[in-house]
């Protein structure tokens, strides 16, 4: 089973996935697929910092992966990966697009991404993928954020064309879109 959740910042959307995959997972092992690239500033430190916090009782497994999310496979339990919770496709797609010095274009970025997800989802029984809202603000963008949100939007509908459950989370409230 895939499940996407969706929702703005600080919307409740990674408690939601959280509770999904735990009910999902039972008592069985399941893995945290983190892809936040993290940095040395406070406030990053400080988020990981309340997210590691938020799930110290869940018993997931952390595997970080900020690029190449299909190679957290190597990282898993070969007769334990069953379930897996990847957070969050939006700093994904931001890492796969601007990670070197240079930058790669959208289309390309929005097909790798597809492709680690589809790997990643061929060997798990239940994925939980965490992402954002994008296009909500209305604002006038520069040419490289308005790529990176359009790449975001494409792995976005495509998440929601193959996912069996799509939700999102307002305000922490959880809304079934599909």
């Amino acid at each position: 089973m895939i499940i996407t959740v969706i929702g703005g910042n600080a919307s409740g959307k990674s408690e939601l996935a959280e509770d999904m995959l735990e009910r999902l997972a039972e008592d069985e092992k399941k893995y945290y697929i983190a892809t936040m690239k993290v940095g040395n500033d406070e406030e990053n430190m400080e988020r990981v910092k309340k997210h590691r916090l938020s799930r110290k009782d869940k018993n997931f497994v952390t595997i970080e992966k900020c690029v190449d999310v299909n190679k957290a496979l190597e990282e898993m339990d070969a007769d334990s990966i069953k379930h897996a919770l990847l957070e969050c496709v939006s700093n994904l797609v931001a890492n796969e697009m601007f990670f070197d010095v240079s930058v790669r274009d959208k289309d390309e970025t929005t097909k790798k991404v597809i492709s680690d997800i589809g790997k990643l989802s061929d060997k798990t029984d239940n994925l939980v993928i965490v992402s954002n809202n994008v296009f909500e603000g209305g604002n006038a963008y520069d040419v490289y954020t308005l790529n990176y949100l359009e790449a975001l939007a494409k792995v976005n509908a495509h998440l929601s064309e193959i996912s069996d459950e799509v939700y999102e989370s307002v305000v922490g409230i959880p809304v079934r879109i599909k």
